[in-house]
């Protein structure tokens, strides 16, 4: 235990150290907050033509009133959420690959096998530096954007949405955990550091950006801005009827989506911070019972990737030299 505390240690000085990390890590939460922002300011915009159109009915004596814009505040993290699936799994990755390649690149791995170390406390030590990490990060980076929200969009949160905040927190945290402890295994098993990054991100490539692109493609409802089916006007009970038709063109769609964890984590985040219309104002009991799936595989993707970056880094692998 000492031994893994002491690693522990180690690995939250160098990252405090790490200037150029902190820098990126800001970048990311600077983006997600400005995200909010524009998001924000677009709905007052709105919101302020609204108005004026009211007013301009009721010099003309016009008697109808329109409907006005409805405003779901967590709906404004859109965009913050994105940038988290596609930038911060990045980030997860070189934060992952710097745990080894900083140890190796200054010779400080010999030196840290010097002293007695249990056979998985080294690994653990560092897993635990990523964990109080990124527990760290996330919590700055939401609880900016719930500020953001409360100045910038005038938004009144409830208990409830700061609940909803804090699982979509959650899980964040581990789904950058996993790209983290994935890209650490990967770069302790290879016997080049290169390699083991270039293996994180092509796994990156193809998971975020290539799988969710085909199954987006393959939906012919996001095919035309604000659905097909919408834009046809045709009603939900047609929509099913024609849907039905192609159930097993959407079940292969459907598979190949849920084979990314980014999807998952997509998935659970958007249904509990109310972005996908049909989870919007649902009570969270309802969002834990049909997300139960995603949420499932999330975890126990987050576990795997831990595991294997538990088993991997160890002494026989971080003392190989590099060939």
């Amino acid at each position: 235990m000492n031994s893994l505390l002491l690693v522990f240690g180690k690995e939250i000085t160098d990252f405090r150290r790490n200037r150029f990390f902190v820098l990126l890590l800001g970048f990311l939460t600077l983006i997600m907050v400005l995200s909010v922002v524009v998001a924000s300011v677009d709905f007052r915009s709105k919101m302020g033509e609204y108005v004026l159109y009211l007013d301009s009915l009721k010099r003309s004596g016009s008697t109808v009133v329109p409907p006005a814009p409805q405003l779901y505040p967590l709906q404004l993290l859109r965009g913050s959420i994105e940038y988290l699936e596609l930038l911060g799994a990045l980030f997860a990755i070189i934060l992952g690959y710097r745990m080894i390649a900083k140890d190796k690149g200054s010779g400080a791995t010999p030196l840290v096998f010097t002293r007695p170390h249990a056979r998985f406390s080294v690994s653990g030590g560092k897993l635990l530096a990523l964990a109080v990490i990124w527990a760290g990060v996330n919590t700055l980076v939401f609880a900016t954007m719930a500020l953001s929200l409360l100045v910038v969009g005038t938004a009144a949160l409830s208990p409830e949405d700061f609940g909803r905040i804090a699982v979509s927190a959650s899980f964040a945290w581990m789904y950058l955990m996993f790209w983290s402890a994935l890209a650490m295994g990967l770069v302790a098993l290879s016997k080049r550091l290169s390699s083991g990054l270039i293996a994180a991100l092509v796994i990156w490539v193809v998971v975020v950006l290539v799988i969710p692109q085909i199954g987006d493609t393959m939906d012919p409802d996001n095919q035309v801005p604000g659905g097909l089916f919408k834009s046809l006007q045709v009603g939900k009970a047609d929509e099913l009827a024609v849907t039905a038709h192609f159930s097993g063109f959407e079940t292969a769609r459907d598979q190949i989506e849920i084979s990314s964890i980014t999807k998952h984590y997509e998935r659970s985040t958007f249904a509990f911070l109310g972005i996908k219309d049909v989870y919007n104002q649902q009570p969270l009991g309802n969002v834990w019972a049909a997300l139960l799936p995603n949420t499932i595989t999330l975890t126990l993707g987050f576990l795997a990737a831990i595991g294997f970056g538990l088993l991997t880094t160890v002494k026989h692998n971080l003392l190989r030299k590099e060939s």
